[in-house]
């Protein structure tokens, strides 16, 4: 079956990449066709209208489809995840001497780096200069809500002490560059593109707001997964065993070679991040293993208390009707039941239950009565979440 599925350059496209690039899709039958959209916008446009049959999508993207949220109503589940973290928030290089002024302790620590830019607006308001402006990639993504959270577990005020806008992901360092935006949250390798042309400096990574967050998920439209579900079904295997491949530590080189060729970056930036190596500035260079996951942890589970949380950070931010039965929607778009279908037809694993306690474990755990391994999950503000 012929097949066209949606991808924005991004490193954590690596999954669909794989699938392609490694014959996964092949092997299930599928002849696919990969397209690079150049905003969030155009993968949820196409989705909904048909010209994609699926996509790489934010993790809210799903949901927002769904409700209509900025945008016509068009009912899409998810039934794979497509990785765990991957993002970071880079601001300016001026922003950033302004921050060390204000606290020269902020190296290293996402704490401190909220209360130096709380100190930056502060002084910015008295002296009656301009709010900062800060981007995300799409007005309801991911990055939106992880942005807000840090910023409010800071003491500031998403709404009234800053101004958020959209940019496309590709164009937040050239927008910074230009002085066009403060800084941005966005999704590797566009902030070590930054930082490797000397304009950006990255002050806290997504895992430090939410360890092992959910970041992207497969996505297609409801009546199109009705229509096609052998199709489907083949598409979330072949993604699974995509996602495997691509989480090994021995793969993490080639999958490297293969994402920078799909999304026009150089080899080495999207190498470091992939091997866990992050660089917040060009003299600062941190180990981090888990900075992409792609299977481990269960990274491929539509967990409904992921969506759960999106629905309350939605509602926090005054997004939703607060009737909404966030439950039911979670259940209707984060197919928990497609999933276990896919694997255990390939005889893998997967959680005996759909949602768990998110902002409880500093370290790896399992559930109760399984074998499975699962990631910390801890916010930056020590908060706990029941999605109960």
């Amino acid at each position: 079956m012929k097949l066209t599925l949606g991808i924005v350059p991004l490193t954590d496209c690596a999954v669909l990449v794989a699938a392609q690039e490694k014959g996964f899709f092949r092997r299930a039958g599928l002849d696919v066709t990969l397209s690079a959209e150049p905003s969030w916008a155009n993968v949820r446009d196409k989705v909904a209208v048909g010209a994609l049959d699926g996509a790489q999508m934010l993790a809210t993207m799903p949901l927002t489809s769904t409700l209509g949220l900025a945008g016509t109503p068009e009912p899409t589940i998810t039934a794979m995840g497509l990785g765990l973290n991957g993002n970071a928030i880079t601001v300016s290089r001026a922003l950033h001497d302004r921050m060390v002024a204000a606290l020269p302790t902020l190296a290293g620590d996402p704490a401190q780096a909220g209360a130096a830019l709380r100190a930056v607006i502060r002084s910015s308001h008295q002296a009656q200069r301009r709010r900062l402006i800060l981007a995300s990639v799409f007005p309801t993504a991911t990055h939106t809500y992880q942005l807000r959270y840090w910023l409010a577990a800071a003491g500031i005020d998403p709404v009234r002490d800053v101004q958020l806008v959209v940019v496309p992901p590709q164009r937040m360092a050239a927008h910074l560059q230009d002085g066009l935006i403060d800084g941005y949250c966005v999704g590797e390798p566009w902030n070590s593109v930054s930082v490797a042309a000397g304009i950006g400096q990255t002050i806290v990574t997504s895992y430090e707001i939410w360890n092992n967050h959910p970041e992207k998920v497969f996505g297609v439209a409801e009546s199109w997964a009705v229509a096609h579900a052998g199709a489907h079904q083949a598409l979330l295997q072949a993604l699974l065993q995509a996602a495997r491949w691509a989480d090994a530590s021995e793969h993490r080189e080639e999958l490297a070679g293969l994402v920078a060729r799909h999304i026009d970056v150089p080899l080495p930036i999207v190498l470091a991040s992939l091997t866990g190596r992050f660089h917040y500035s060009a003299d600062r260079q941190v180990a981090l293993p888990d900075f992409h996951v792609f299977y481990r942890y269960a990274a491929t589970f539509p967990w409904r208390s992921h969506a759960t949380w999106f629905l309350a950070q939605m509602s926090r931010w005054h997004e939703l009707d607060r009737d909404l039965d966030a439950d039911a929607l979670a259940r209707r778009v984060y197919r928990t039941d497609l999933y276990r279908q896919a694997a255990g037809a390939l005889g893998w694993p997967c959680p005996a239950v759909d949602s768990k306690p998110e902002g409880t474990h500093a370290e790896t755990w399992s559930p109760e009565a399984s074998e499975l391994v699962l990631g910390a999950d801890r916010f930056i503000d020590s908060t706990r979440f029941d999605a109960d």
